[in-house]
């Protein structure tokens, strides 16, 4: 599977520039919060009688994880359903998981969770399921759809002629497409190939004209928007485009190959008067940058103090097993590229840093112990990770570091390498749980995992931290790729 493709889940819900936007952008935002908090207070009213303080605490917590909802207008049916049911069933297994840890769970009525587990997932199905069956009549009270066409035949121009069809149901008509190169000869560059591979294609829609017939093409057919999906380098085609386009009512929006061509985290921001576009960010600044750490402080502290019997049989087992040390540290590069030392349970009887040379493990080398074995394979010897975790030098969830040498090799051969670096490394990660952990033999291999590494970055949301920590504990106890 194609990782710039890959679905991830629980994204932010998208703000839609036409037709759909006034509903879909709160109402999407809002359907699941409201239909949870919602949900949890009938059940207690019903219950209980009335909301106590516990149910108006876990009401906050709650809503802080599920704002913004994710637009789900595209799916329908049995899909539709077994989306909202995963979704909620892992939501609801971190919050009995630390609910039981830390005794909060104690202080409900066991009726009113019960009742709950049920009354929720029912109504986010009937809720989505309205508000699918409403689209059409929004969309009609709405008006004709606007007509649009799209300036440019190439692998962001067919990517959004697939959004025009996904995001805007029925809120948008394509017309077609304006290039100077006809059909076949129009081709998608490798930087934008994934981004293309949709069951969009050129012919799809016609082929309308060349770029200098689109302002009169436009001013006779009513066309409404123009999407000027031409690269940057064609700057004077542009402007010549968007002086002939003055003479019309026509709506443009330029979207131009930067934002298909490793954009992080893009948006438009100001210094003083004049606008910036931020091509390249992390996505921890301000409240994200607080609401990660604080989830790393909390989350590590109770998985420590869980853990801590585990811990203490590992390092008896470790110091038992071999001679050497029961942790070892390796260097690797942390957040901004900074060197820093990662904690791990010995596994092997050589003790390598990671900094000048690094041999990656490889199935039955001879360097690793009996213990070490079943750690690695089960991922335990990671656990001394969470205390990295704690005192800020990894997070839980992130892009999973290697060792300098390694990262001196790659960062030479692979594109946007050093750009997971923005972010802390963590102790599981998207790539992680779609399979791509344990030794990568080949450059088209660690490539595949860079690429899902930078997808987490692109879509990072508090619940996507959540969902790859519930799918962690699944994918250690069953992966054959780690050894």
């Amino acid at each position: 599977m194609n990782p710039r493709t890959t679905p991830i889940p629980f994204r932010r819900a998208p703000t839609w520039s036409l037709g759909w936007n006034n509903l879909s952008h709160w109402a999407v935002g809002l359907i699941d919060p409201v239909v949870l908090v919602a949900t949890l207070w009938g059940t207690a009213w019903v219950v209980e009688g009335y909301l106590a303080a516990p149910i108006l605490t876990l009401s906050l917590v709650v809503f802080s994880l599920t704002f913004p909802g994710t637009a789900r207008i595209e799916l329908r049916g049995a899909t539709l359903v077994r989306h909202l049911l995963v979704g909620w069933a892992t939501l609801a297994g971190l919050l009995l998981l630390f609910g039981y840890a830390t005794g909060y769970l104690w202080r409900f009525s066991r009726e009113t969770i019960v009742f709950w587990l049920f009354a929720a997932p029912a109504g986010l199905i009937a809720a989505h399921g309205a508000l699918r069956a409403c689209a059409p009549l929004v969309l009609r009270l709405q008006g004709e759809p606007k007509r649009a066409v799209i300036a440019g035949i190439n692998a962001h121009g067919l990517a959004l002629a697939r959004a025009l069809g996904v995001d805007e149901p029925g809120a948008t008509r394509l017309l077609g497409f304006f290039d100077d190169r006809a059909p076949d000869r129009t081709s998608v560059d490798a930087a934008g190939e994934a981004l293309a591979r949709t069951p969009v294609r050129p012919l799809d829609f016609p082929l309308l004209g060349r770029l200098e017939d689109l302002p009169r093409y436009a001013r006779e057919n009513r066309v409404q928007v123009v999407y000027l999906a031409l690269p940057m380098a064609t700057q004077p085609r542009i402007v010549s485009l968007l002086d002939g386009l003055c003479d019309s009512t026509v709506s443009v929006y330029f979207i131009p190959d930067i934002f298909v061509s490793g954009l992080m985290q893009g948006r438009m921001d100001a210094v003083g008067d004049l606008p910036v576009v931020s091509v390249c960010e992390t996505p921890f600044n301000g409240l994200n940058a607080m609401v990660k750490r604080a989830s790393d402080i909390v989350l590590s502290a109770l998985i420590l103090l869980m853990i801590s019997p585990v811990l203490a049989a590992i390092a008896i087992a470790v110091k038992m097993s071999s001679p050497g040390p029961v942790i070892f540290r390796q260097r690797r590069y942390g957040l901004a590229g900074e060197e820093i030392l990662v904690s791990k349970f010995r596994s092997m009887t050589v003790c390598e840093d990671g900094a000048n040379t690094f041999v990656q493990a490889t199935k039955n080398d001879s360097r690793i112990t009996r213990v070490g074995a079943f750690l690695r394979r089960t991922s335990l010897d990671e656990l001394p990770q969470f205390w990295d975790a704690l005192v800020g030098r990894m997070s839980i969830v992130g892009p999973r570091p290697h060792a300098v040498a390694q990262n001196e090799m790659y960062r030479k051969s692979i594109k946007g390498y050093m750009v997971r670096h923005k972010v802390r490394p963590g102790i599981t990660g998207w790539a992680q749980v779609n399979g791509w952990r344990g030794e990568t033999e080949t450059i088209e291999k660690m490539e595949m995992r860079i690429a899902y590494d930078l997808a987490y970055l692109r879509h990072w949301s508090l619940r996507l931290d959540l969902y790859i920590i519930a799918r962690t504990i699944a994918v250690v106890f069953n992966d054959r790729h780690a050894y």
